[in-house]
């Protein structure tokens, strides 16, 4: 069985190995020693902390298989972006102009620097190992963190956002990286994106342009990456989908990668979830397969299970499953179809 449980510091090994696995452009899970160190004990005290409302917490999550203690995946999300450092986006948005004279009104799509996307809730560092690509376990890693903002609204912002990781290709080239980032840092776009992770994207960002850019001007490779997703980063995309999650007119200032963005109120996961009693059972009348998570905080668990739920608002689990979720017979759980 695999659940999904706040990080701690002992899980640090097998998360260097996931950091070294991970995409190219999820730059929250750096294969750094150190970094992922500070990471891992900036969560443990935002789960610790009495947030009343969101500051810049960060609630680091791993899958873990229970029965060989291995790690399959992490994801995470941060409770305000902003809060620490200005969050950068390039907004995609067509710049009008008009001659009067010969009237004629044109617009030409331009990308603009901005810190728009400032205090909205961040979910970032989603990694699943390839061999659970497109499983009920990568719904778990991603829509669990949604369930636990359900659970706790007071510590996220009223809407949240995610980044998709952009087009580059085999080689790790980026074509949109090229045509922009590359002439204002001597820096490939690997080497541009690890040098985020380890510090921040801002010292990057403010080195920027600071003038609109304009997309007919770019080369025809870099326009064809703007909201494009990578192949390895789709399924994230689609998942966030089916909850409710839209793009809108941002993408990535390294990729161009996409940007979805949602209501709290109208995610899935958080609108549709519903708290159940766990009732203890040998055996279960499956009739679908649920998302079950308790409500904890710094014991947040949660789990995929074959369940029935009756009319009276019961939920039975078998004794793997409450301890799996840390849960007791009797206590409250919550529930969501797959």
């Amino acid at each position: 069985m695999l659940a999904l449980r706040p990080v701690q510091l002992t899980d640090l090994p097998q998360l260097q190995q996931l950091a070294r696995d991970s995409l190219v452009g999820v730059t929250s899970l750096p294969d750094d020693t150190e970094r992922l160190r500070e990471k891992i004990h900036g969560s443990c005290a935002s789960f610790e902390a009495d947030v009343q409302k969101p500051g810049g917490e960060n609630y680091f999550f791993v899958l873990q298989d229970l029965d060989s203690g291995r790690l399959v995946g992490c994801s995470e999300i941060l409770s305000s972006t902003g809060c620490n450092e200005p969050f950068y986006s390039l907004r995609n948005r067509p710049f009008s102009s008009e001659s009067r004279e010969l009237n004629i009104q044109h617009g030409v799509p331009a990308l603009s620097l901005c810190q728009d996307l400032n205090g909205q809730t961040l979910l970032r560092g989603f990694h699943i190992d390839a061999g659970r690509v497109r499983t009920p376990e990568s719904e778990l890693l991603s829509r669990a963190r949604l369930m636990f903002i359900a659970a706790h609204p007071q510590r996220f912002a009223e809407s949240v956002i995610t980044e998709i990781v952009g087009y580059s290709d085999d080689d790790g080239q980026s074509p949109f990286w090229d045509a922009i980032g590359q002439h204002f840092f001597d820096l490939p776009y690997v080497e541009a994106e690890r040098l985020c992770g380890l510090q921040s994207r801002t010292f990057l960002a403010e080195l920027m342009p600071q003038y609109p850019i304009y997309v007919p001007m770019l080369p025809q490779a870099a326009q064809d990456c703007i909201g494009r997703v990578h192949p390895d980063g789709q399924e994230a995309f689609d998942i966030l989908e089916r909850e409710g999650f839209e793009t809108n007119s941002y993408v990535d200032i390294f990729d161009g990668g996409p940007t979805l963005h949602a209501r709290i109120a109208n995610v899935r996961s958080i609108a549709q979830s519903r708290l159940a009693s766990a009732r203890q059972s040998l055996q279960i009348d499956a009739r679908g397969r649920y998302l079950v998570s308790n409500d904890g905080v710094g014991n947040y668990r949660a789990i995929v299970a074959e369940l029935g739920i009756d009319t009276e608002g019961c939920v039975d689990l078998t004794p793997d499953m409450l301890a799996a979720l840390d849960a007791t017979d009797g206590e409250r759980v919550r529930v969501i179809a797959l």
